[in-house]
């Protein structure tokens, strides 16, 4: 039976631990979200905690275990799966059995729902309710997709002892093996760009490949920054039979998490090059899949299987919301760093929720803190940067790293090291004191903070689970790592998850204040950024670098015309034509040293 998706908007991956259990808390209702697999010992605890609150047995799977990490992914899913499905059936019965629970779901039903109106008209008619009622939602109703979120580079080999473990033991694909071999009937996102031995991994399991049917039990999401980026890994993916079914475009400055600058390329740009493009997408990776299937002989779909084209990263209301479905003909808006004010949706500790509500615009920046060396969004006073600095000014910088998801410097240690560790610190901060003598007290300084700044992004993330829940958490104290998008300084106020959807569908406004349009706070990011990457440069410029950031800076203009364009055409954004005209003059300021050009 095909499903009809029931909302127009998802809740995409944050954090480790934000999204953790997002499906148990709204899937009935039909929204999807997405579940972060990077941390198993949380997956565990999780299924832990979630089996007791559900009565159903629990045995540890311990690190002793073979394989324990991805059983560990694959019985949290399979419990989750599990516990939705319960939930669902629970929802219907429910919906069947009081109008006035009916009635409330209709009211977080998009307008343009056609299953909105259904039922409304049976509810109009009111003839047979209960019996038509029931037949109406088991023809209609599905419950939200229980996706899960892996971070490609996140792959980090592992040992036992000093022996390294086959490749497939590496962390990320331990952790698709753990959710190919669960009962879900979902979707993979890949994050963080191509990782071709991931990519080739994905061969092993037949769940991924067309069945008789031209069925997929499980589906490839790609996220990705632009079109260029999606028609490579697409067709890496498609050289080995395999589908990609949905594009999730995301900005690559306004969204949360780690910020992956695209090289000058702004969203409404991106977002018209899919529009324009997308049969050339589709039919360059279905041609290119039929060949690969015809060497396995393999079953192949004669027509194409559907593509979805989604966004997501800085919307904040029903207009921006209905412009991109409508303008750009996308499937799905993503709607993140908000969710994090709705307790029904998210697991946010209360602290950090409060944090977050009181927040303004300069509290929310983009820092160096993720180990990855990837500029990261995150929050000013978390309780995480409280820890860090204490540690700082008693001379006992960096963590005892426990996890050690992100060990992926082997500069000192051919096992990883992560460099928010104190392994790591110390030996990077002995170096900077032998040259001391060598070094200005600003750039020692600088240098000093350079080293210090990484936090403990793998124990950071996953706190706010288990304070919410009450689960204690052991070791070197490490706060909470928050991690939203800049978005989030416009909401100010804790919501019901049915005060977010009717933000989202119905304009009924939860926002403290004006603010700039997605495109235009996108816009005076990149600027910001292509300011501060100049800026911020020492030493001997090459030509590549200074083609680099011409290239930015031409795509930057060319992004603010089209913009110009496209304001103009569109009553909602012409008030803005103005911000643009700031941005082009701030953009036009800043002078790239072309004379080095060759």
């Amino acid at each position: 039976m095909t499903k009809t998706p029931l909302h127009t908007f998802h809740i995409p991956v944050m954090g480790l631990a934000y999204t953790i259990d997002s499906p148990i808390r709204v899937a009935q209702y039909g929204i999807s979200s997405v579940v972060a697999l990077a941390d198993d010992d949380l997956i565990e605890k999780m299924r832990d905690f979630y089996s007791q609150k559900f009565n159903i047995p629990y045995e540890e799977i311990t690190q002793k275990f073979h394989d324990y990490r991805a059983k560990r992914i694959t019985s949290y899913l399979n419990l989750v799966d599990k516990i939705v499905k319960e939930k669902f059936e629970n929802f219907k019965t429910e919906l069947a059995e009081s109008k006035m629970a009916l009635e409330n779901f209709i009211s977080m039903l998009p307008n343009t729902s056609d299953i909105k109106k259904g039922f409304q008209n049976l509810l109009d008619d009111g003839i047979a309710f209960k019996e038509n009622i029931q037949n109406y939602i088991e023809s209609h109703l599905f419950p939200g997709e229980i996706d899960v979120n892996i971070m490609t580079k996140l792959d980090k080999d592992n040992f036992i002892k000093n022996e390294q473990l086959p490749i497939e033991f590496n962390d990320a694909h331990a952790a698709l093996r753990g959710f190919a071999n669960s009962n879900l009937e979902s979707s993979v996102v890949l994050s963080a760009g191509m990782n071709p031995r991931l990519f080739s991994y994905f061969e092993n399991f037949a769940s991924f490949f067309p069945n008789e049917n031209n069925e997929l039990k499980k589906k490839i999401i790609l996220k990705v920054s632009d079109f260029r980026s999606a028609m490579i890994q697409g067709n890496f993916l498609a050289k080995k039979g395999l589908w990609v079914s949905e594009y999730r475009i995301e900005s690559g400055l306004n969204c949360g998490g780690h910020a992956f600058a695209t090289d000058g390329l702004l969203l409404g740009t991106i977002l018209e090059e899919f529009k324009q493009k997308k049969e050339q997408l589709i039919q360059s990776t279905h041609d290119l899949m039929i060949k690969a299937l015809q060497l396995k002989n393999q079953h192949f779909p004669d027509n194409p299987l559907e593509i979805k084209i989604t966004v997501q990263g800085g919307v904040g209301t029903a207009e921006e919301h209905e412009f991109l479905l409508d303008k750009y003909q996308v499937d799905s808006v993503g709607w993140g760093s908000p969710f994090l004010l709705v307790p029904e949706a998210t697991s946010v500790d209360q602290e950090t929720r409060n944090l977050l509500m009181k927040a303004k615009e300069d509290d929310f920046y983009l820092s160096n803190i993720s180990p990855l060396g990837v500029p990261f969004n995150t929050l000013k006073g978390t309780t995480n940067e409280f820890l860090k600095q204490k540690r700082i000014h008693e001379n006992k910088a960096g963590s005892s790293c426990p996890k050690k998801f992100l060990a992926l410097s082997k500069e000192y240690d051919p096992h990883g090291i992560c460099t928010a560790s104190k392994k790591y610190q110390d030996i990077k901060l002995e170096e900077l004191e032998s040259r001391k003598g060598n070094l200005s007290a600003d750039v020692f300084e600088k240098s000093k903070i350079k080293i210090t700044e990484k936090s403990c992004l793998c124990v950071g993330l996953a706190n706010a689970s288990y304070l919410e829940n009450d689960i204690k958490v052991k070791g070197q104290a490490q706060g909470v790592v928050i991690c939203p998008g800049p978005n989030l300084a416009y909401f100010d106020q804790e919501v019901s998850l049915k005060e977010m959807i009717q933000h989202i569908y119905q304009g009924k406004s939860i926002l403290k204040t004006d603010r700039p349009n997605l495109f235009v706070k996108e816009l005076k990011m990149y600027v910001d950024y292509f300011r501060n990457e100049i800026q911020s440069v020492s030493g001997e410029l090459t030509n590549a670098q200074l083609k680099k950031w011409k290239t930015f800076k031409s795509n930057l203009l060319d992004g603010i015309e089209y913009y110009k364009n496209l304001f103009e055409s569109t009553i909602p954004f012409k008030g803005d034509l103005n911000q643009l005209d700031f941005c082009k003059s701030e953009l036009v300021g800043i002078k790239i040293p072309v004379s080095e050009l060759v």
